[in-house]
């Protein structure tokens, strides 16, 4: 397995907004980005200090990137 990072919310959203991802809205402590070019995918980040790795894994698969792409984007 490759290892994933440690990352905290605010972190993941801003390295989701260098691919097109926008902060939405927030609800309590999850931030909701959409990414700003069709088809408008939706993204929910835990809004934490520490993203937990399979919730990160899962999110990072859900944005359509690999592990290796998303570390290049750190």
């Amino acid at each position: 397995m490759r290892k994933l990072p440690v990352v905290s919310g605010k972190q993941l959203c801003k390295i989701l907004g260098e691919i097109g991802y926008l902060a939405d809205h927030q609800t309590g402590s999850h931030v909701i980005l959409r990414h700003e070019d069709s088809p408008y995918r939706r993204l929910t980040v835990p809004h934490h200090k520490e993203i937990a790795k399979g919730t990160l894994r899962a999110i990072i698969r859900q944005a359509g990137l690999t592990i290796e792409e998303f570390k290049e984007l750190l």
